[in-house]
């Protein structure tokens, strides 16, 4: 009953984005799919018609490419990948259009790299841009900007894009669809007795163990990427759904009669449920989607401190210093060789390896009156775990 339950809530839910893969969009000759885009295309303007509003995060455009120009298999060297992809975007987005077209509806195509969320003004440049979309009632069509995107500025995977994305947007639902039903308790592919989990209360160790390798040749995901963008939407307070591309009316939980009291059952999928205590939309851009300018190393007493306590980061915390950064760059936080925290510094790399380790006020003595106590404030940092 408590599956139920917690489906029925997103029937609420008013910003949506959603996410659907290469496997779900073309075939294997890497030829689009057309019939489940006109049924992805339908079902959304459908949501849409309803006062909502809704973001579509899609792959395929190295695979479009892949098949205008008759490859079979996804080239490993990364130029090739970003030549199909600017073969493959401009017939990915006129298919687009000419469907949601049919309906109506008015389509904005919006390119992303890595770089344009983990600066604070490009992130915030983006979020305003698409929520004037949305206020326009166009529909924003995301895609990674794999012709210009090199390893250094890849988010890696349209996973990851989309729970950045939702995160960016103020979403109340993450809907990733896939080439599989939901999370298995084993590879379905290969464990006749696997089953599916319906719920995911909280991502533990288990949970992140049960992620395989990359799914089909022409897709850069599996599920390893999934959890992973289902811990920076549910960490952002935002739930996820992992369901079937392929299968008719994957969207349907969504509508206003769906799983009512005539006892309608939930469809097949796994949900993943938000955090209770979650980070805001600054503190969420912090941890996930920031890039981090150095490190610093910390201590039993600093890590226990933040952790626990809630504390600010102070100088007599820090063991060690990495990189080279400014006042006002993030850093992560690392504790017995694992990163744990992000935040802004107050100082600059220089700075803090004359005070670490130090007490306040003899950094004080050493840098100067007047000048923060904390190497980075509770204000500015943000957890992981």
């Amino acid at each position: 009953m408590i599956k139920e339950d917690e489906w029925r809530k997103l029937k609420s839910a008013q910003r949506i984005v959603v996410k659907v893969g290469t496997s779900t969009l073309t075939y294997k000759t890497g030829k689009l799919n057309l019939t489940a885009m006109e049924q992805l295309v339908r079902q959304i303007v459908d949501i849409k018609n309803q006062g909502r509003e809704i973001l579509l995060v899609t792959s395929a455009a190295v695979g479009a490419g892949m098949g205008r120009i008759n490859i079979k298999e996804k080239p490993k060297r990364i130029s090739d990948r970003q030549a199909l992809a600017a073969i493959g975007q401009g017939i990915l987005m006129h298919v687009y259009e000419k469907l949601f077209g049919e309906y109506g509806v008015v389509v904005a195509q919006v390119l992303l790299t890595k770089d344009d969320v983990a600066d604070r003004q490009r992130y915030l440049n983006a979020r305003t841009t698409i929520r004037q979309i949305l206020a326009f009632g166009a529909v924003p069509i995301i895609n990674e900007n794999d012709t210009v995107a090199v390893e250094q500025i890849q988010f890696g995977d349209n996973d990851t894009l989309s729970a950045m994305v939702s995160g960016l947007v103020d979403a109340d639902l993450l809907v990733i669809l896939s080439d599989i039903d939901g999370l298995f308790s084993g590879d379905p592919r290969e464990d006749a007795q696997a089953t599916m989990i319906p719920l995911v209360e909280d991502i533990t160790p288990e949970i992140e163990a049960l992620a395989g390798d990359a799914g089909s040749m022409l897709g850069s995901g599996g599920m390893k990427t999934k959890i992973a963008a289902a811990r920076i939407a549910v960490s952002q307070g935002i739930p996820m759904v992992l369901t079937n591309g392929s299968s008719a009316g994957n969207l349907s939980f969504l509508h206003e009669n769906a799983n009512n009291e005539t006892g309608d059952a939930p469809p097949t999928g796994t949900l993943f449920l938000p955090k209770p205590s979650f980070l805001g939309n600054r503190k969420g851009w912090l941890a996930f989607s920031a890039r981090p300018a150095g490190a610093v190393f910390v201590d039993d007493g600093a890590s226990k401190a933040i952790l626990i306590k809630g504390k600010s980061l102070l100088p007599s915390g820090i063991l060690a210093v990495e990189g080279t950064f400014g006042r006002g760059d993030v850093v992560d936080i690392i504790h017995n060789s694992e990163t744990f925290a992000r935040g802004i510094v107050n100082y600059g790399s220089d700075d803090i390896e004359k005070i670490k380790g130090k007490h306040s006020s003899e950094a004080e003595c050493i840098l100067g009156l007047g000048l923060e106590q904390e190497v980075i404030h509770r204000n500015n940092l943000s957890l992981w775990k």
